[in-house]
Formats: C-alpha cells, structure tokens, sequence
C-alpha cells in the first residue's frame, strides 16, 4: 500500500504544523487537509495561534540574561544559593507557563472527544477482564452484527484483524454517550485482549486520535456520525496500525445508512468477514 494512503493522525497534523512531519507523509498530510475541511480549520488555527504568540514572546529568547541573573557573579555573592534558587525558580515558572501556553496552541478542544474515548476505554477494562463472560454473543451467531447494527443505528462491520493475530470472540450491546453503543472483543493467542467500540457520535469526521491512559489505550475517529475506538494495551505503534487497518476496512465496506432491512442481509455475509468461534456465552 502507498505511504499517502495510510490515515492521517492527530499527532502527524500537529508534527506538520510544527514542521516536523517526515518528508515522505507531507504529501499525504496535504492531500487528507483537502478533503477534510474540519482538519484543516483546525491546522490553520494551530499556525495562527503559534504565529501570534512568536510575535509576542519570541524576542525574549534572544534577549541577554539579566546581570543579576549571571553565574559567575551569583557564585561570589554572599547570597549566591538565595539567588540561585530565586533564578531556578523564575526558570521553572518560565518553563511552566511557556508549556501551558504551547498546550494551548497544541491541543484542539475535545471535551466530547475525550468523554466519547473514556467511555470506550472504561468499558473495554471492565469486559476485557471478564474470563467466562467478556461478550454476550459470540462470535459464530448469525444475528450478532444486524442485533447491534439495528441497535446502534448503524450499517456494522467486525473488522478482520487477523493480520495482527486478533480472533474475534463475539461482541456486546453498551450504554453510550449518545445512544446504544455496539462493542466488538478480539484476542490475540497469548490472550491480550482488544476491542472495537461504535456509537453516534455528535462530531464532524475526524483524524484518528491516540489517548492513553494508564495500561490501556485508545484511538478513536469519527466517520458519518458513526465514532469508532479501537482500545488495548498501550503499545503506540501497535494499535496506531491496527486502528488504521480497522479505518481502512470501513471506509471501504462501511454503508452510509442503516434500515431494519438491510440490516438483515448481514447474516449471510458474517462467515465470509469473521471466522466463527465457538465456546461463547450468547444471548
């Protein structure tokens, strides 16, 4: 696959408005801001704020130190160790109010973002841990994607994570918060466990996004009002990619819309899209 067809993330939006982006994705950057407007607004928005504090702030880093404040005197002074620790400690409040502004710029508002991934996250520690009930049903039963498909509102998909030695063990229905959600539990042979979290979600489509906390981990996008977290144990490169193979296969297989009817014609197709697992606890 083409280097520019990989899903863009958070991080490589604010690596390429920083200027740190590898050469090799620039091109993918540029091409993912053309056809995601909300992206971009957000990328301009990053620029103008960096640009208005430079402006305000950037001459202070080119100015002298004060005398007071040179070492060579500080060290003779029969004062020096007050005076070091009053310089150490304007550095550090320098230091801390110079990251919070650069947080500021930095990280876009995502209350709702935050609370969406939460969500996912909590409910993938709480069913990941289960040992004879982490689903209710199991991967092999014909109903399971047109239950939580019709449920959720939403055309569904389990994605096919074999390529990174993912089974899927079958799925559950979830509160969300906007709605029923639909979450989907893969394990690996040595038993880590993942899972694949979709609700509405009141947000325009968006890069995917990497939020860790603690062990676990999630990254989570938005897609025709459809917000899908991919969570597991916190290996950055590792669910990065397995989140974008997962954004790559809706994005082919995906339909826009849901109705009871269609719904129903998934039955026939689950073989072909997960293998069956037996032994599941089912409803």
């Amino acid at each position: 696959m083409m280097e520019r067809d990989v899903p863009v993330t958070a991080d490589e939006l604010h690596a390429y408005v920083d200027g740190l982006l590898p050469p090799d994705r620039r091109a993918a950057v540029e091409a993912w801001l053309a056809v995601h407007p909300n992206d971009a607004a957000d990328v301009a928005q990053w620029r103008a704020q960096a640009d208005a504090i430079r402006t305000r702030y950037g001459a202070v880093a080119s100015e002298p130190v004060p005398e007071r404040f040179d070492l060579d005197r500080l060290t003779w002074s029969r004062r020096s160790w007050r005076a070091i620790a009053a310089a150490a400690l304007i550095a550090a409040a320098t230091g801390a109010a110079a990251g919070w502004i650069a947080h500021g710029v930095s990280a876009a508002p995502q209350s709702g973002f935050e609370q969406f991934s939460a969500e996912a996250l909590n409910a993938h520690r709480l069913y990941s841990a289960e040992v004879r009930h982490p689903i209710e049903v199991g991967a092999g039963e014909s109903h399971l994607l047109p239950w939580l498909s019709r449920r959720v509102g939403a055309n569904l998909r389990a994605p096919n994570l074999e390529a990174y030695s993912l089974k899927l063990l079958g799925g559950r229905l979830l509160p969300g918060p906007n709605g029923p959600a639909a979450m989907f539990m893969y394990e690996t042979p040595t038993g880590e466990r993942y899972t694949f979290y979709c609700s509405r979600a009141n947000a325009p489509r968006t890069a995917l996004r990497y939020n860790a906390a603690g062990d676990a981990a999630a990254v989570l996008w938005v897609d025709s009002e459809i917000g899908y977290v991919v969570s597991g144990p916190a290996e950055r490169e590792r669910l990065i990619e397995i989140a974008q193979s997962a954004y790559r296969e809706m994005e082919t297989r995906l339909p826009r819309r849901s109705t009871e009817n269609g719904t129903r014609s998934f039955g026939a197709n689950l073989a072909a899209v997960i293998p069956a697992q037996a032994g599941t606890h089912n409803h």
